[in-house]
């Protein structure tokens, strides 16, 4: 399905830092709890399916790529209020996209 230059400029993708990373034992499928920071955008909590690839403590301090305008979405007994982004492979095991170098907390992806 092709959309519009307009389409994707609707988009808010962001650099954000995880700031914590938590069991998420209620979600349905495996899953970690991130608190993220995206600077002047403020903190965000998502859910995220990438327990196969990362570890909770390697996460800290790790920068990631979310999208922060769509609408929040509950998650078992937790509201999600961005989407990390990430490449997910045959079996599922999702490789979180990220800058390659240092970027700030809240630039936009584009």
């Amino acid at each position: 399905m092709e959309i519009s230059w307009s389409d994707f400029e609707k988009i808010d993708m962001r650099v954000g830092t995880v700031l914590t990373a938590s069991d998420f034992p209620e979600a349905k499928n495996a899953a970690y709890q991130l608190q993220i920071d995206f600077g002047p955008m403020g903190t965000r909590k998502t859910s995220a399916q990438i327990t196969k690839r990362y570890d909770k403590k390697e996460l800290i301090g790790k920068q990631v790529i979310a999208i922060i305008n769509f609408p929040k979405k509950q998650i078992a007994n937790f509201m999600s209020e961005c989407l990390v982004l990430g490449v997910v492979g045959d079996n599922k095991d999702v490789i979180l996209l990220q800058p390659s170098d240092t970027a700030c907390n809240g630039d936009r992806v584009g």
